[in-house]
């Protein structure tokens, strides 16, 4: 295996296999046939059409539009079409800094496939021997990729909560920072991602942190989402992420770009042109 599949691993996506998802005239996402299909026994919410799905224009306004699409969504899970709603959330709109033109619950933005966003943070040592890596084991019971690699604070971004309160609030839970170290963290930049999984659409952009740490830090969780913690060489980090799949797919893409803006990914390297590229969508489609 190399860097570069794990790049890859993170982009698949066909528009031709999607629909797209209008909100006041404005494409806000990609729907699945099949989801489209369940949508259709709310003719006064949606509108199924043959390449779009279309939000009622007579539902004007973000609060009107939120109550509306939160009805469909609590039916869906009477009628054993979802799952579970998770009670986070999340803004729609046509990107980032837009006004949201509604909200959804965080547990079906794959399913509209709309733009999300998450925070990243990379927990540095700089330690005598070199550059450290704090790494989080993911809890078994967790949602999402339970037992993977993670950062030492990772998680999505809400509605009505600013990136720098967001990371705070994470940090303390997922590893009890203080929060006079948690505003430390430095903004480094952001990966972004189309990935179709078995839901719909992984739509997202990730922006990323460095934060150094002193050596005498423990982190410690406090949410039960994080199994255990470790402290590994950058090169032991590398070996990992190279050669087995134990990384949650997007965190590797943000160790990517973190090897990358600190050199240990080198110009020479024959993937190093495509693992740069490769760190926003629309690499590798069409």
């Amino acid at each position: 295996m190399s860097f570069l599949d794990r790049v890859k691993a993170c982009h698949g996506f066909r528009p031709e296999e999607f629909r797209s998802f209008i909100v006041a005239g404005r494409q806000v996402g990609w729907v699945l046939p099949g989801f489209a299909d369940a949508l259709r026994a709310h003719p006064n919410i949606f509108s199924i059409e043959e390449d779009a799905v279309r939000l009622s224009d007579r539902l004007t306004g973000f609060d009107a539009r939120t109550r509306a699409v939160q009805q469909v969504l609590e039916e869906l899970v009477r009628n054993k079409v979802l799952r579970k709603l998770r009670r986070e959330a999340y803004p729609v709109g046509t990107g980032w800094g837009s006004e949201p033109l509604l909200t959804v619950d965080r547990a079906v933005v794959p399913l509209f496939g709309i733009e999300a966003y998450g925070i990243h943070v990379n927990g540095i040592v700089r330690a005598k021997d070199g550059l450290k890596l704090w790494v989080g084991r993911r809890a078994k019971d967790k949602a999402t990729a339970p037992g993977k690699l993670d950062h030492l604070i990772a998680g999505g971004h809400p509605h009505g909560i600013s990136l720098a309160d967001n990371l705070v609030k994470e940090a303390k839970e997922e590893a009890n920072i203080p929060e006079a170290l948690a505003r430390k963290a430095v903004p480094v930049g952001a990966v972004s991602y189309r990935l179709r999984n078995e839901e719909g659409l992984r739509n997202d952009v990730l922006f990323n942190y460095d934060l150094e740490v002193p050596e005498d830090f423990t982190p410690e969780n406090t949410d039960g989402e994080v199994e255990e913690f470790f402290l590994w060489p950058v090169e032991r980090v590398m070996q990992a992420l190279r050669d087995s799949d134990a990384f949650k797919f997007n965190v590797a893409l943000v160790i990517v770009d973190f090897l990358i803006r600190h050199g240990f990914i080198r110009p020479d390297d024959p993937d190093y042109e495509a693992l740069v590229h490769g760190r926003v969508r629309g690499w590798g489609e069409g």
